[in-house]
């Protein structure tokens, strides 16, 4: 293998719907999956799709007590099993049972967690670790693979922190954004554009797994640079909104340099991201 660092075979994949339960294209993909999963599977590879949040799925809301996408630090993790805990912190303990435990080496080794976004960000990649050699070469494949529709990677790495989200109980955490899409409802694009990356990353492990040879590579990310609040008022209260020109814009395209994330635009700054095969 050239570029990738991990020299053992992948085996053991999740494919998580539901995180936050009013975004459905990964809800509705995962229920098909655990019914009919024909598509996901690959010869050698365990692939299990996931409800990860079932109760806020079922109210068609983003959470039930907190937000599951940032409570999987290992605090939240090692609390005793109560009633009193959040019902999210409850379930974290649940999918860390069984998917992890985290940061172990008996954890999956790709979870891919589905999400949508309203904002128009197209087929997002998350990327946590700028240095996973393995990760950048699926994301190229992922990239390659849809071209000429466009596909982004995001980076949300920090030099300290370390994320708390659902996917981080896997060696190798993948976060899938795909949008515009409102909450609560279904887009038969965007749908299929989900299905497709999924399609694509389970080839790439494939390939990987039959020892098949990456040549080097580089790809581009978004990352956040600051975070630029809307103007308040004394109260606090949200005074402005986002100018008719720019709302629903594409924000890759877009000369003002920013990401709408509903009441917050994220500077972002245009980075490349090699493998350290390359270096």
């Amino acid at each position: 293998m050239t570029a990738c660092v991990t020299e053992e075979p992948i085996k053991k994949i999740a494919i998580f719907g539901g995180t936050h339960g009013n975004e459905l294209t990964g809800v509705f993909l995962v229920t098909h999956w655990l019914k009919n999963g024909a598509e996901i599977q690959r010869e050698g590879l365990e692939v299990k799709p996931f409800i990860t949040n079932p109760r806020a799925v079922e109210k068609c809301v983003r959470y039930i007590d907190c937000d599951l996408n940032r409570v999987f630090n290992l605090e939240n993790l090692s609390k005793e099993m109560s009633e009193d805990l959040p019902y999210e912190v409850r379930r974290a303990q649940e999918i860390n049972h069984l998917f992890g435990p985290k940061n172990s080496d008996n954890s999956y080794d790709v979870v891919f967690d589905l999400h949508n976004t309203t904002s128009n960000m197209g087929c997002t990649l998350i990327l946590e670790d700028s240095k996973n050699d393995f990760l950048i070469q699926m994301f190229h494949y992922i990239k390659t693979s849809l071209a000429p529709l466009p596909c982004y990677v995001y980076l949300i790495e920090h030099p300290s922190l370390k994320y708390a989200t659902t996917r981080s109980v896997a060696k190798y955490p993948v976060g899938i954004e795909v949008g515009p899409q409102p909450q609560g409802v279904l887009r038969a694009d965007i749908l299929d554009q989900m299905r497709r990356m999924i399609k694509h990353a389970l080839d790439f492990i494939h390939h990987f797994n039959k020892g098949k040879e990456f040549p080097p590579c580089t790809i581009e990310v978004y990352k956040i640079m600051e975070k630029v609040d809307y103007p308040r008022n004394e109260s606090g209260e949200v005074a402005a909104v986002i100018h008719p020109n720019l709302q629903t814009g594409n924000c890759y395209t877009l000369e003002i340099p920013c990401l709408c994330f509903l009441m917050e635009r994220l500077r972002h700054w245009v980075e490349t991201v090699p493998c350290t095969r390359c270096l």
